[in-house]
């Protein structure tokens, strides 16, 4: 086939042509969207999944609903900062969606509350001395300068909200990776969303992240599951599986032969990232309409081969010897969650012996810990790759 019509996406969150399978999470975002703009209540999400399942696809495709709908959006990848630096990145990001809301020729007094709020949020000096950006507005005594995360955030999200609910829109903020917050940061952010949500101010937020969300969100604050649903999603039934498949190849029209189809499925478990992937390769092989099995059974290696040298080696590479015998050790065990005792079993040792080492692995987000004393993979299928790129395990 020719590759520069290839419809495939294997990308790091790159929407797909053909979304499927997140019907009803879409229609609950919506339903979010429309009674929080009624002064409704309404839970905001934290969607969590393993790494390949679509979680950022989803929020791209709440982006653009909410812009739709007429509201800001807020988009921000979290990373491991600290308070001052997180302060700094979120400033930013709500300046831009404040200047959104409105051009600054036409703020009224709640905007230039807001933007008094944003200004005494932000660090005014970074740690080399420069200063930091500024709203060219006069700061208001006790508003966001309580030197207090929780206190002062809650004050920007209140004055940003009541600005938006001024001009009879929202603001959404999504936020990606959101398990790399510190305790203190999501703790801050559920406090100010539950203020919010107290005043009917139509502010909303998604987040997404690892399996372990639901159970960080609960540390952070112990009523955030009143205030957050927690949709898990995973890989595709089979039906979605083939949809998402042959959709993309049917825009082209290209078609797949039903074992051809089957073989793939059978080969991905329905993952998405992984459908994208061998969708890609067998685009790439095949010559002619349908794309048959055997097209599916010659792209099956150059899938693997894509998979190891990009999803699964850039993790793989981020860890230090230690890190990957344990990782060796889990993967002999097998895909599914394993109990920290057999892992350190397997590895000669007591499991006290190896739990700095597990600890490290979760703050790196290569494993997660589902339930107490037990750690599963982040990536599918990482067990297998594991033992292609470590034959045997290793003695540490």
């Amino acid at each position: 086939m020719d590759p520069v019509l290839n419809p495939y996406t294997p990308n790091a969150g790159e929407k797909p042509d053909v979304l499927v399978g997140r019907d009803d999470l879409i229609a609950n975002f919506e339903v979010l969207l429309k009674r929080t703009m009624r002064g409704r209540s309404a839970r905001s999400m934290i969607v969590t999944g393993l790494r390949g399942v679509g979680k950022t696809v989803l929020l791209d495709r709440f982006r653009e609903l909410a812009l739709g709908f007429g509201w800001s959006v807020l988009e921000m990848e979290v990373d491991k900062l600290d308070d001052g630096a997180f302060r700094q990145e979120l400033a930013l990001r709500l300046r831009t969606a404040l200047l959104d809301l409105s051009p600054r020729s036409r703020w009224t007094d709640r905007f230039k509350r807001a933007a008094a709020a944003l200004s005494s949020f932000t660090v005014k000096f970074d740690s080399s001395g420069q200063p930091s950006f500024s709203l060219n507005v006069d700061t208001i005594e006790g508003l966001a300068d309580h030197a207090n995360l929780t206190m002062d955030l809650t004050d920007v999200f209140l004055a940003v909200g009541a600005a938006a609910q001024e001009r009879g829109t929202g603001l959404v903020l999504l936020l990606d990776e959101i398990q790399f917050l510190s305790r203190e940061q999501f703790s801050a952010i559920i406090m100010a969303l539950h203020k919010t949500v107290q005043r009917k101010l139509p502010i909303v937020l998604v987040g997404a992240g690892l399996p372990q969300l639901p159970e960080l969100a609960g540390d952070a604050k112990s009523y955030s599951e009143r205030l957050f649903t927690f949709p898990e999603i995973g890989n595709l039934n089979p039906e979605h599986a083939k949809v998402a498949m042959q959709g993309p190849a049917l825009l082209e029209n290209v078609k797949y032969d039903p074992q051809a189809i089957d073989l793939a499925i059978q080969v991905t478990e329905g993952y998405p990232y992984f459908i994208q992937e061998l969708g890609w390769a067998a685009w790439n092989i095949a010559t002619t309409s349908p794309i048959v099995k055997n097209d599916i059974k010659l792209a099956i290696d150059r899938y693997q081969a894509q998979l190891d040298a990009s999803f699964f080696r850039v993790r793989f590479e981020r860890t230090t010897p230690k890190q990957a015998a344990y990782l060796r050790a889990m993967a002999e065990l097998g895909p599914d969650m394993q109990s920290s005792g057999d892992i350190a079993e397997i590895l000669g040792k007591d499991s006290t012996q190896v739990g700095n080492i597990r600890a490290e692995l979760i703050e790196l987000g290569l494993i997660y810990a589902p339930q107490r004393g037990y750690a599963a993979f982040t990536v599918p299928h990482f067990d297998e790759f594991m033992r292609r790129a470590m034959p045997a395990v290793v003695n540490i």
